[in-house]
């Protein structure tokens, strides 16, 4: 392209400043929506699969689909499938502490070294066991206790007991608040059962530990085997379907710019009528012309759309620094590709919005263009 074909579009663009930006507006706000809403979606997933998955030792988790407690008889059965290594269930049950009703959650101590690896702030898992139990670090704060701190319980059969603390850790998805050996809480539980049960393989997961397991269990679709790959796969499907539905918000912005984009070539293009004329009169050609009109839409859209990325990936930044606080681990993520494509369709907003308009331009009536002038 000519240099005073460049100076041209520039020129067009800004001929009319503030219809310019009315514009280029509904594609900056739909965009910017969409880029704050992607990247605080990327770098929550991120987040939420680091505590799903960082702190898993265990090869496969066994839970209801519907989140019901797993009958008893399931550990027995999975502990009886070729390559299992180990088991241990989590069991969640409510005791008192201090009078105040406190959910704990059970774990086998004999093998929890091979199912979890907790971030302890404070002690470790080498008391645990017993009477010993870890708690989370908001539990302890809350509680006020310590390593070594002892806790008077009374269980749900009403027989009291004094736990002592082992160790602090960060809560994770798996384990917070209180968590016990089943040795200790399962002869106080009237039916024990398990909300999840954690499964680790003697040689690593592998298709035939993973197929006796569901075989062991039914094939019944209402339970779900899980490895740490099947995890972070769910926590991503959740949040591309989240994605998905505002990508089809972001459509209808789309389509609200290219109407726009539409409507601004179109009133340009009568408006220089005579000045499209008169260059046509000198040696520009049709597609001269249409190309002057295509690159004014083109940098219309580009505006917009580099606006918009700028200004979401600002305002994602800002949410994550306000989630931060609730949400441990939450770090910001750019989702480079996705910025890419979102700019890519920023351009080709411009490129669909001036086929029209440009058509018009270069079929414009060369006398009737000078006439007029």
């Amino acid at each position: 392209m000519r240099k005073a074909d460049r100076i041209m579009t520039g020129e067009n663009a800004l001929r009319n400043p503030r219809r310019t930006a009315a514009t280029a507006s509904a594609l900056t706000i739909g965009l910017t929506l969409i880029t704050a809403l992607t990247v605080v979606g990327v770098s929550g997933e991120r987040s939420i699969d680091q505590r799903a998955t960082a702190t898993l030792a265990a090869d496969y988790v066994v839970r209801m689909a519907t989140y019901e407690p797993l009958s008893g008889t399931v550990e027995q059965r999975l502990r009886e499938v070729d390559g299992v290594g180990a088991v241990s269930p989590l069991r969640e049950a409510s005791v008192r502490v201090a009078d105040e009703e406190t959910y704990v959650t059970g774990i086998d101590a004999a093998t929890v070294r091979s199912m979890v690896r907790p971030d302890f702030t404070d002690g470790s898992l080498a008391c645990f066991g017993g009477r010993g139990v870890i708690v989370s670090t908001g539990t302890a704060e809350w509680r006020g206790w310590r390593t070594g701190t002892t806790v008077p319980v009374t269980y749900p059969d009403g027989k009291r007991d004094r736990l002592t603390v082992a160790g602090v850790f960060e809560a994770d998805d798996l384990l917070s608040g209180l968590v016990m050996d089943t040795r200790t809480l399962d002869p106080h539980l009237e039916t024990p059962r398990a909300s999840q049960v954690l499964v680790k393989a003697e040689d690593g997961p592998g298709y035939a530990v993973g197929r006796g397991i569901a075989a062991a269990l039914g094939d019944s679709p209402a339970v779900l085997v899980q490895s740490k790959q099947d995890l972070s796969d769910s926590i991503a499907r959740g949040t591309t379907m989240m994605l998905n539905i505002l990508y089809g918000l972001l459509a209808m912005a789309v389509v609200v710019a290219v109407l726009g984009g539409i409507n601004t070539l179109a009133m340009s293009v009568v408006e220089r009528a005579p000045e499209i004329g008169m260059l046509r009169a000198i040696g520009l050609d049709r597609r001269g012309a249409r190309l002057m009109v295509r690159l004014e839409s083109l940098t219309i859209s580009l505006f917009g759309g580099v606006l918009g990325i700028g200004l979401g990936t600002f305002f994602g930044w800002a949410g994550c620094r306000l989630l931060a606080s609730d949400t441990p681990g939450l770090e910001l993520v750019l989702p480079w590709g996705r910025l890419a494509v979102f700019l890519a369709l920023a351009g080709l907003v411009g490129m669909l919005a001036a086929l029209w308009p440009a058509r018009r331009a270069a079929r414009l009536d060369l006398l009737g263009a000078i006439k007029a002038e």
